[in-house]
C-alpha cells in the first residue's frame, strides 16, 4: 500500500515538474500591443524622415518594405497560440528596423509636432500604471484599453500600404487620443 502511494506521489510530482519545465504556448496580448506600438512609431519615423528630407525616397521605400514584411508576420502571430520566442523574434526585427531608421535620420533643427505614435505609447503606459497601482477600476481599465486598441489599430490601418495619413485622419486620431487622455486624467 505504501509503495502504491509513494509511486502515485512520485508520478504526480514528475508530471508537475515536467509540465512546469515545458515551454508555454498561449496568446500574448501585451506582446501584440507592444508590437503595434513599435510599428506605429516606425511608420511615423519613416514618414517624418521623408517629409524632412532626412530619408531619401529609396531609403523610405526600403524601410517600408521591411515594415510590411514584419506586419505580415505580425498578422500571422496575432490572436494565435504561439511560443513567446516567436514574439521575441518579431520584436527583435522591429527594434533592428527602428535602429536602422534612427541611424539613417540626420539631425534636423525643426521643432516637431507631437506624434500620435508617441501619444499612443504614453497612454498605454498610463493605463498599465493605473492597472498595476489599482488607481483604475477594472471596468474603466478595460474600457480605456479597448479604446486605445481601437485607435491604435485604426492608425495602423490608415498608414498601412505606404500611404501617409491625411490631415483629417490625423486630426481624428489626435482628437480621440486627447479625449482618452482626459478620461484617464480623471483617475489620477
Amino acid at each position: 500500500m505504501k509503495k502504491v502511494i509513494f509511486m502515485t506521489v512520485l508520478m504526480v510530482f514528475g508530471l508537475a515538474l515536467f509540465s512546469g519545465c515545458a515551454p508555454m504556448m498561449h496568446t500574448w496580448p501585451d506582446q501584440e500591443r507592444d508590437a503595434e506600438n513599435k510599428m506605429v512609431i516606425i511608420q511615423e519615423k519613416i514618414g517624418d524622415g521623408l517629409k524632412t528630407g532626412a530619408l531619401t525616397p529609396d531609403q523610405s521605400q526600403m524601410f517600408l518594405t521591411r515594415l510590411k514584411s514584419i506586419r505580415i508576420d505580425y498578422a500571422e502571430l496575432r490572436d494565435k497560440i504561439v511560443y513567446r520566442e516567436e514574439w521575441d523574434s518579431l520584436h527583435g526585427r522591429l527594434d533592428a528596423l527602428g535602429e536602422d531608421i534612427n541611424r539613417a535620420h540626420s539631425r534636423t533643427t525643426r521643432i516637431e509636432e507631437p506624434r500620435s505614435g508617441d501619444t499612443i505609447v504614453r497612454l498605454q503606459r498610463r493605463i498599465d500604471d493605473g492597472r498595476i497601482s489599482g488607481r483604475l477600476p477594472r471596468s474603466e481599465e478595460r474600457e480605456f484599453q479597448a479604446r486605445l486598441d481601437s485607435i491604435r489599430r485604426e492608425y495602423l490601418r490608415i498608414t498601412e500600404g505606404d500611404r501617409p495619413a491625411t490631415y483629417e485622419e490625423r486630426a481624428d486620431i489626435s482628437r480621440r487620443l486627447d479625449s482618452l487622455a482626459m478620461d484617464i486624467d480623471r483617475f489620477r
